[in-house]
């Protein structure tokens, strides 16, 4: 194996060098890293990382938190994080903070997620946290800060953290006036169910700016048209065929909470005769990689992006000697992605 005197000679800088060299510090100049890490590549030397992390009291190791393993939103956030972390030369553990209640997201005061803030954290096996879709409490906020370790929060604000979060208002009302825009005035909105309002109260957001987009249409809000499902495809589904068969409802549109849901949604439309966009409009919301497939109308939200912003912005916090700014809440990006689910409303019969 190639020692760290080998790669200094053939460098031509010390051992004290080459260490700080590969360990990212500040104080090596540009010419002289390159140089290292020429030689370090040409002798295939590859830095201990037990070694560094003793030496530099860093891990290089960062975890993340989120309560779901199995959801295609979460799996596209921790892609995105992953990937900037591992260009940076950072490791990733995944912390799954899953419950066994319907929902799937803990609470305070789980046993599960109280273990993670008063023992695995404590350990110092990670030198940072982002926290996907968890709202935490102040006792929560404050173990983390006893230990010293930076935390980014993605999916709503957290006092006192950097924070990135999608306006889920202005997400929902722009799809139910995208609907509005078609001549649709009988649009059912699939919501997410009370169990998922835990953690910065998407559900009730997105309700809020599907009613606030019909109310500025004038707009009769109808409750027997909102349905609450479990932001799956078999949830959609569902509560679909429940609306679809309601003979007092007559909606003409769909706007589904997650594209999950809108998908069960298409489904539960062709199953009972209905024809999508011809006979029932549907809308999602997250940019889902099947919406090409089904042809779904959404509101992208980008969540690859996400874990990229998250991560790149954890990392500007783990930089020594770097001025940071006033924790704050940073807005990120949404676009309407308009397919062939939606079309103008059909004239009445």
């Amino acid at each position: 194996m190639t020692s760290i005197e080998k790669v200094a000679e053939l460098a031509g800088v010390s051992t004290a060098t080459v260490s700080r060299a590969l360990a990212g510090k500040p104080t090596v100049a540009a010419a002289t890293r390159a140089r290292v890490l020429e030689a370090a590549q040409e002798l295939g030397y590859v830095v201990s990382a037990s070694a560094s992390s003793l030496a530099s009291g860093k891990t290089r190791n960062v975890g993340v938190v989120m309560p779901f393993l199995n959801r295609w939103f979460f799996g596209s956030v921790l892609k995105g994080a992953h990937r900037t972390l591992a260009d940076a030369g950072y490791d990733l553990t995944l912390y799954h903070l899953d419950s066994e209640r319907e929902g799937g997201a803990t609470e305070p005061g789980d046993p599960r997620r109280t273990r993670l803030f008063e023992e695995f954290l404590q350990r110092k096996r990670v030198d940072a946290l982002i926290a996907v879709s968890l709202e935490m409490n102040d006792a929560e906020l404050e173990s983390l800060r006893r230990i010293g370790k930076p935390l980014v929060g993605l999916g709503g604000p957290l006092s006192g953290v950097p924070t990135l979060s999608i306006d889920d208002v202005a997400v929902a009302k722009l799809a139910t006036e995208h609907l509005v825009s078609l001549g649709h005035t009988r649009i059912a909105h699939v919501s997410g169910t009370s169990t998922y309002a835990r953690d910065f109260h998407l559900p009730a957001h997105r309700r809020e700016g599907y009613e606030t987009a019909l109310r500025e249409a004038n707009i009769t809000a109808d409750p027997r048209l909102v349905r609450s499902a479990d932001f799956t495809i078999a949830g959609g589904y569902a509560v679909t065929r429940q609306l679809l068969g309601d003979p007092e409802v007559r909606a003409t549109a769909i706007f589904a909470a997650s594209d999950e849901m809108a998908f069960g949604a298409m489904i539960a439309a062709r199953d009972v005769g209905r024809r999508v966009p011809e006979d029932l409009s549907v809308i999602g919301i997250d940019g889902h990689e099947l919406c090409e497939f089904f042809g779904l109308t959404t509101i992208d939200q980008f969540p690859e992006i996400q874990g990229e912003r998250a991560a790149s912005t954890l990392l500007r916090e783990l930089e020594p000697h770097t001025q940071h700014h006033a924790p704050e809440n940073v807005s990120l990006p949404y676009e309407l992605a308009v397919r062939k689910s939606t079309a103008v409303a059909a004239s009445p019969a």
